[in-house]
């Protein structure tokens, strides 16, 4: 099941909301109504009135989030790098990138344009609500000022807090395009991640000091987010340097769209794979794999063919692409392995455990 549901685009990027931001946003909004001023609206009579503007707030601060991610995603595309999607979820909003830019000024400009739009967001607000009460007291009173004092208040509280040097939050991005000045970018990424999860492990001291759950629950998101950046940016580095040519077999075992499902078994038997690309002549018709097979009721198998149950829809890579590309299309799609395709002919074909094993080989 679809975990998001996108609901516009901006800049030709998709926006979804994750399902955990359903579930928050009414969170959010009632804790600001339950707490008292300048951060909440307790006590704003009549109670129709407090719970509107705590859902105003609530909405606002996300569509700040957003305009944050949206300013990591415009520099990103400038520096050529395209954006699959942008969801908002509990912790806030992320964006979907193909890959981070590795030159370090770029990747530093970008970490940074995140918490810089939040800063500003806030500023504004703050200013303006410092001016309107200083213009006019009165107006103090009045609750709906506080939405931008809420506003401004939250947004800067998000934008400093993003600069903490706690890799992979925007500040140890910054930190990680520091250390890749002096050093290569794997061991850039290992060294802003120790600093990240230090961070982490101080934060979620601190919070269960104090009492807090919410700090050891963002304190195990950056943890876990640090270790599945670096075990990326590892895979990233080390792949990068082979081409898929290299490393696919090249003498591809197929199978025809004639042959029935209990031949196919058998077959699978002998072979030892567990998926074949499905060949007529020199064209390539499509892939069948034993997870197909599992769909075919037992009875049924030695009157179905290949060609029932094939998918048809062959995800490919050109024999020159980068083993790292080919493993970012292979973990996207879930799948365990594509053809190698050039000019519509096969040559090849690489799996999921060739490449895992490739990268053994590297790391050893």
């Amino acid at each position: 099941m679809n975990s998001s549901l996108k609901i516009g685009s901006v800049m030709g990027i998709p926006i979804k909301l994750h399902i955990t931001f359903v579930l928050v946003l009414p969170m959010f909004a009632y804790i600001f109504s339950i707490n008292p001023q300048p951060f909440g609206f307790a006590g704003v009579e009549p109670p129709t009135m407090r719970y509107a503007l705590s859902a105003v707030a609530s909405i606002l601060l996300f569509a700040s989030v957003l305009l944050h991610e949206l300013a990591h995603s415009y520099l990103a595309k400038r520096y050529g790098v395209k954006i699959d999607s942008i969801t908002l979820f509990l912790f806030g909003g992320v964006s979907a990138m193909e890959e981070m830019p590795k030159k370090p000024g770029q990747e530093a400009k970008m970490a940074f344009a995140g918490p810089l739009t939040s800063i500003i967001i806030g500023s504004i607000c703050v200013s303006i609500h410092i001016y309107l009460i200083s213009s006019n007291p009165s107006l103090s009173l009045n609750p709906v000022y506080l939405v931008f004092w809420i506003l401004g208040s939250m947004n800067l509280i998000l934008g400093i807090f993003n600069l903490l040097p706690a890799f992979p939050m925007d500040g140890g991005r910054v930190l990680r395009s520091l250390y890749a000045r002096k050093m290569s970018y794997v061991k850039a990424t290992h060294r802003a991640v120790s600093v990240g999860k230090f961070f982490a492990i101080l934060m979620a001291i601190f919070g269960i000091f104090v009492g807090n759950l919410w700090f050891p629950l963002i304190a195990l998101f950056i943890y876990v987010g640090a270790s599945e950046e670096e075990q990326s940016t590892q895979t990233d580095v080390t792949l990068g340097s082979i081409r898929v040519k290299d490393i696919m077999t090249k003498n591809v075992v197929s199978v025809t769209p004639s042959m029935t499902v209990e031949d196919l078994v058998q077959f699978i038997f002998e072979k030892k794979h567990m998926g074949y690309p499905v060949m007529e002549r020199d064209n390539l018709k499509g892939i069948v794999t034993f997870t197909d097979i599992e769909q075919v009721p037992y009875l049924e198998r030695p009157i179905t063919l290949i060609s029932d149950i094939m998918t048809t829809n062959v995800i490919s890579v050109p024999s020159n692409a980068q083993a790292s590309d080919a493993m970012k299309l292979i973990v996207s799609k879930n799948i365990g392995r594509v053809m190698v395709v050039d000019n519509e002919l096969l040559v090849g074909i690489l799996s999921r455990t060739d490449l895992v094993r490739t990268l053994k080989l590297r790391l050893e």
